[in-house]
């Protein structure tokens, strides 16, 4: 199975992943810049790292815990402003993007993981990335 996760992944990273992770990083790096978008570019850098190489790992919320600034009233807060300022049209590009994979029928697992990150990218804090395994 790791092989095809691999496969699945170069594939991934060379047909539009590194344009899409590249593209979280700089996001980043810019919310970072503005110092009031810090606590977002932690979230954006993770989906970087998700974007770039997405097979074999999957997205999860946090466990609750009372010393994690992203979970409570301040992690909801946090995103409803982030849905408001980037998340729509973030999530917007993504499923425009699975579209013509899903019509491809061999770019189906491709689709699917857009469809990951655009539920993602509506609300990103609060979740992490673990591996499946």
């Amino acid at each position: 199975m790791s092989l095809i996760r691999l496969i699945l992944n170069l594939l991934w990273f060379f047909t539009g992943g590194v344009i899409t992770g590249l593209t979280w990083l700089f996001g980043g790096l810019l919310l970072l810049l503005t110092v009031v978008g810090a606590p977002w570019a932690f979230s954006a850098w993770r989906i970087a790292s998700y974007s770039f190489w997405p097979f074999g790992r999957e997205i999860v919320w946090r466990e609750p815990d009372a010393s994690v600034l992203g979970k409570g009233c301040l992690g909801v807060g946090g995103n409803i402003i982030w849905l408001v300022l980037a998340g729509w049209y973030i999530a917007i590009g993504h499923v425009l993007a699975s579209i013509p994979q899903f019509i491809s029928i061999i770019g189906i697992p491709f689709g699917i993981k857009n469809l990951e990150l655009a539920k993602l990218s509506l609300a990103p804090i609060g979740r992490t990335i673990r591996n499946r395994d």
